[in-house]
């Protein structure tokens, strides 16, 4: 049976998976690399440590599997979505890549809307507003700060097809990931010539653009003996990380819609046409499906409140959980569990880092608000959970309000595994949520657009068919749901009654 291998260049570390044709993992690596940040607010890292750590990766699977290299029929990449890699006339790398995480370029996506003639102008021409994150401000940003390194770039790529020109000699892309770079025409899934234009910036700078399961090229002989595979090895488009872990999940149809709760939390869901938000609070991107696209919002820290909780304040837990020998989130959880559902009046903004969707303001800050005596520990633990499940919910229901069904709700990430967040997330969205069988993100469904694209599969639908099942599934409970239903507009009104005091006090400590 052939092997798929999908390669997932994230922030901290590359992973790459070996998948066999009917869905089968097979060995997984994950090699970590650096993270810089030479000033407050900026994100960089070196491309070629993504290149070094690939090669590491794909060796230490082939190994483990016992696979011979003749039996890999396809090769899908992954990436985080929206960094820039500037590469001079030599392909060689200028300067470090910008990341999506990287907050430099405030004055630049106003420079954008500016040109494109307004926030509404700019949201006609690619569906979505500028955000500090997104690749085109980078650019700019680049010309405008650094016009040497500027002048000597003659091409832009993003994290994953930066792998791809290493691997297979190519400058390409594909269509989800290019959505995140705010230079795509996301209606006709192709460079948008007419932002380009206003932005002065040539359209050579930018790879050719692929549907997500097309080939875009073959090993050469050099990216070949890099990674001891034959030269000609398919390399299919792959996707930004968000869409190719949505295939993972086998959100690739209409009314499926997964909720992601890592550091950040995502909401996804599949759309068979293009449903642009006006306001701009949630993306519209491309899906990695051929000819179909997604809406996606993100809150900045889901899980992420979590973990400062456990960091912060939840050092007893996790001296117990050491001494236990256990993970102590079962701990922190299990003593949520403790308070009712409500929190009993306590409520808390997870806004640690500023939110996306859907008041992409960077000034929002966290705050319990509610404290009383009769609160304790357990009050605040689960208040944190809550918090960052009423913020999922405000991406869930701006989607509804897009007339996009929501049939199913794929839950993965920290909030699936937990049978306690299961619960609260099918209370707080009020519908029955699932987890799958398998939840290897990015990798599984790149590994699965490789497998569709080189005819193992019909196409992207049929592979996720044949490869992915529900494992559980949990359905609200009739009184949580009530008082989550009492809770959430009131959660929203303490965001909009705060939203004034939050600039206020970045303002005060100079933020």
């Amino acid at each position: 049976m052939s092997v798929f291998l999908g390669i997932d260049v994230g922030t901290s570390g590359t992973k790459s998976l070996a998948v066999r044709e009917d869905g089968t993992i097979l060995a997984s690596s994950t090699m970590e690399y650096p993270l810089s940040s030479p000033k407050p607010g900026w994100s960089e890292q070196n491309p070629e440590d993504w290149w070094t750590a690939t090669q590491a990766g794909v060796a230490a699977v082939l190994q483990r599997a016992r696979i011979k290299p003749k039996e890999v029929k396809g090769i899908g990449l992954s990436g985080q979505m929206h960094g820039s890699v500037f590469l001079d006339k030599q392909d060689a790398v200028v300067r470090p890549a910008l990341l999506w995480n990287d907050q430099r370029t405030a004055a630049e996506c106003a420079e954008i809307e500016q040109r494109a003639g307004g926030r509404k102008a700019l949201i006609k021409l690619v569906a979505n507003p500028a955000l500090t994150g997104f690749t085109a401000p980078k650019i700019l940003w680049l010309r405008n700060h650094e016009p040497r390194n500027f002048d000597k770039t003659v091409r832009v790529l993003l994290p994953k097809d930066f792998v791809r020109h290493r691997m297979t000699g190519e400058f390409a892309t594909e269509v989800s990931d290019a959505s995140g770079t705010l230079l795509l025409d996301v209606r006709q899934r192709r460079w948008s010539r007419s932002l380009l234009d206003k932005l002065d910036l040539d359209a050579g700078l930018l790879p050719a653009v692929y549907e997500s399961e097309e080939i875009s090229g073959r090993l050469s002989a050099a990216g070949a003996a890099a990674l001891g595979l034959p030269p000609g090895v398919p390399v299919v488009g792959g996707g930004g990380d968000q869409a190719a872990s949505a295939v993972g999940n086998g959100i690739v149809k209409r009314g499926v819609i997964s909720a992601t709760m890592g550091t950040s939390g995502v909401v996804f869901a599949h759309s068979d046409e293009v449903q642009i938000d006006p306001a701009g609070r949630v993306h519209t991107f491309c899906h990695a499906v051929r000819d179909k696209w997604h809406v996606m919002g993100v809150v900045l820290s889901a899980g992420g409140s979590l973990q400062w909780y456990r960091n912060q304040l939840g050092q007893a837990e996790v001296a117990t959980a050491a001494t236990m020998g256990v993970d102590p989130y079962e701990l922190i959880t299990a003593q949520a569990a403790q308070a009712p559902a409500g929190s009993e009046g306590l409520f808390f903004l997870p806004y640690l880092t500023g939110e996306r969707t859907p008041h992409a303001d960077p000034y929002a800050r966290a705050a319990w608000i509610g404290l009383s005596l009769r609160h304790g520990k357990s009050h605040m633990a689960r208040s944190v959970i809550e918090g960052a499940t009423y913020a999922m919910r405000d991406s869930l229901e701006i989607i509804k309000g897009l007339n996009i069904p929501v049939k199913e709700i794929r839950l993965s990430g920290g909030g699936g595994r937990s049978a306690f967040w299961r619960q609260m997330q099918a209370d707080i969205y009020g519908q029955k949520v699932v987890t799958i069988n398998a939840e290897e993100g990015p990798a599984y469904g790149v590994a699965l657009l490789a497998a569709a694209g080189t005819g193992a599969y019909r196409d992207v639908v049929q592979a996720c068919e044949a490869t992915i099942q529900v494992a559980t599934q949990t359905v609200p409970k009739p009184a949580a749901k009530r008082t989550y239903d009492a809770c959430y507009p009131l959660y929203g009104k303490l965001y909009r009654s705060l939203q004034p005091d939050f600039r206020a006090i970045a303002q005060l400590v100079g933020g």
